[in-house]
């Protein structure tokens, strides 16, 4: 399973820590919300259960804050005194919202911009951007595709057929570079940051808001200056490329699920971008085959999307599954970085690469064993192989796997997480060492310059090659901020990944306290370790995957009448089996669960065995569960 209030006018204070107000006789005590080390950790005063002391009169009544005790805030040592001190209300523990909020300032996020960057941000937007020659776009046909919830919109399409078998199509890209200068204060601030952060009903913004969600973002009817990608495609072979700085108009902003209807003859398109849209699924639809083809991974995911309520309660989780929409984007923009990684390629300009390495082959070979052992097919293994073998066999294998959760209906989780697990981590660098997951020669990230700083990088790398004012990235620059922005992108990954846990977690308590805790639920194996398995479980409007997650540990697992075993997880990681009663559980395996205990805060659900009569763990070892 994976886990936000509107961001603060100002930065949060790096030695903050989260913490839930408590009344001690006539004093307040802040407890910490999360577990120590998780984030920046605060001078605390330890009493018997590690509250923090806070100091002189706040300690009754919190200052200027107006806090009271159960309320949710952040603390910070008082200049003046040796406690603690409120420097920020963020509401109370029991609302979803604001734990998600605590939980991005206790991960270190700022949740605001210094003035300075903020004002320098407005002053940039409000600049026409039209001091470098453009070409007038602005009469092309034109349309955004993103999430309906987005409000930054990086991206835009125009395409046209030419003949039978050519399209061409236009990637418009916001020109971030012409408001976003190289060692301004935003670009600093840019820089540091790295990457937008997105959790549920909240982000934290690489760019201020000035930018990222109006001067720079491609929103329908006004102007905006871009870096047009024009790409000639022939069938799905690129026969032309052109790059330039460029002023459009868009004249519809779509959302996956419009277009989709779209697609499906539900809903139709209307003028002036009908055609080009038909256009633009034409050439994606080639270059997916081709991909396919070529041997590039195929790894489908299922990222939730959550609503909330006034009150800042989780009212909705709806599943958002890959589909054609989806595809269409993201083989347009594939195409785009792609070509412009190609051309800095051929020109020598230095730049950051988005490169993932070959699987190493004994990888390989463990993922077909571990594959094997749950009867999925798998392809021949050579005794020696090679990296290029590796990872045109990893090609394979993903797609096998694709086709048995297609044909047996489950499993695309589990399975999908041991193919992952298999890969190296894709990754930023000045060294271009080709793109093993898609396949490809030579790929950079350029399409998203709102919220990556190495899409930035790259803008400046090809605008320097354009005869604009910009020049090219300092190699000897490269390979820190690579590293430097990598880390960045796992970290928000996980502050991600957490937050949505956190979400789902108060989701789960709703519904459970609304419909009564022993329900039961139908679950699938997700993952295995040797004290328990990871079972997801609870379907959720849209969705085609299970989207909460919890833990059935091997002591609650108890055959016929309360009978307990020794479960022995294989080599492969892929099954437990009980060392008396043969019973055994795999991953993908369905399974029948209750829930014994939601820790939101913590993002983490304790499972019971579901109390029936026969589940298909039992119906395999002909034993009763219970």
């Amino acid at each position: 399973m994976r886990g936000g209030a509107a961001a603060s006018p100002g930065p949060a204070p790096t030695d903050g820590v989260v913490a839930v107000l408590q009344r001690r006789g006539r004093f307040l005590v802040g407890e910490p919300l999360f577990p120590e080390g998780r984030g920046s950790a605060a001078p605390r005063r330890r009493g018997g259960r590690g509250q923090i002391v806070l100091a002189g009169n706040e300690g009754r009544r919190a200052g200027a804050m107006q806090a009271r005790a159960g309320d949710l805030v952040l603390l910070r040592r008082s200049a003046r005194s040796s406690g603690a001190r409120v420097v920020r209300l963020l509401g109370r523990p029991e609302v979803a919202r604001d734990v998600i909020e605590a939980l991005m300032l206790d991960r270190g996020l700022r949740r605001g911009f210094e003035e300075a960057v903020e004002r320098e941000a407005r002053q940039a937007g409000e600049l026409a951007a039209r001091s470098q020659e453009r070409r007038d776009l602005r009469s092309l046909a034109t349309f955004t595709i993103d999430p309906s919830s987005a409000r930054d919109f990086d991206d835009a399409i125009s395409a046209e057929r030419v003949d039978g078998e050519t399209v061409r199509v236009w990637v418009h890209i916001a020109d971030v570079a012409a408001h976003v200068r190289e060692g301004s204060l935003i670009d600093r601030e840019a820089r540091r940051r790295a990457t937008s952060v997105y959790v549920p009903g909240a982000v934290e913004p690489m760019l201020p808001e000035s930018l990222s969600n109006d001067a720079c973002s491609l929103v329908p009817g006004l102007e905006r200056p871009v870096v047009t990608i024009e790409l000639e495609l022939r069938n799905s072979v690129l026969a032309r490329a052109a790059f330039y700085r460029s002023l459009i108009r868009s004249d519809v902003r779509l959302d996956y699920e419009r277009v989709d209807r779209i697609f499906a003859a539900r809903e139709s398109a209307a003028e002036p971008w009908r055609e080009p849209l038909a256009a633009a699924r034409e050439a994606a639809a080639a270059l997916q085959d081709a991909r396919e083809r070529s041997g590039a991974l195929v790894v489908d995911s299922e990222e939730p999307e959550f609503a909330f309520d006034d009150e800042g309660n989780v009212s909705e989780i709806r599943g958002r599954v890959q589909t054609e929409s989806h595809r269409l984007i993201e083989h347009l923009m594939i195409a785009a970085n792609e070509a412009v990684a190609v051309h800095l390629e051929r020109h020598r300009v230095p730049c950051l690469y988005r490169v993932h390495e070959r699987p190493l082959p004994e990888r390989v070979e463990r993922l077909a064993d571990q594959l094997a052992s749950l009867g999925v097919p798998t392809p021949p293994i050579p005794e020696a192989m090679s990296s290029t073998q590796a990872a045109e066999i990893m090609g394979d294998i993903s797609r096998r796997v694709d086709q048995h959760v297609k044909r047996t209906g489950r499993g695309r989780a589990a399975l999908s997480s041991l193919v992952l697990r298999s890969l190296k981590q894709a990754y930023y660098s000045p060294a271009n060492v080709g793109h093993a997951g898609l396949h490809s020669a030579a790929y950079c990230h350029f399409t998203s310059p709102i919220r990556r700083y190495p899409d930035l990088v790259c803008h400046r790398a090809l605008l320097s090659t354009l005869g604009g004012s910009e020049r090219a990235p300092r190699a000897g620059d490269l390979s820190e901020l690579g590293s430097w922005t990598s880390d960045r992108e796992r970290e928000a990954m996980v502050i991600e990944r957490d937050s949505d846990d956190v979400a789902c977690c108060f989701a789960l308590e709703r519904e459970l306290y609304e419909e009564g805790w022993e329900r039961t639920f139908p679950g699938e194996v997700r993952g295995l370790i040797s004290a328990g398995a990871f079972v997801a479980f609870g379907n959720v409007s849209g969705a085609q995957e299970l989207v909460y997650e919890g833990m059935l540990p091997v002591r609650r697992m108890r055959m016929g009448e309360g009978e307990s075993d020794w479960w022995e997880l294989n080599e492969e990681g892929t099954m437990l089996r009980g060392e008396r009663t043969g019973a055994s559980i795999r991953l993908g395996d369905p399974v029948e669960v209750q829930v014994a205990r939601v820790e939101a805060v913590r993002g983490r659900v304790d499972l019971l065995p579901a109390p029936v009569e026969e589940t298909e763990l039992s119906r395999r070892a002909g034993r009763r569960l219970r």
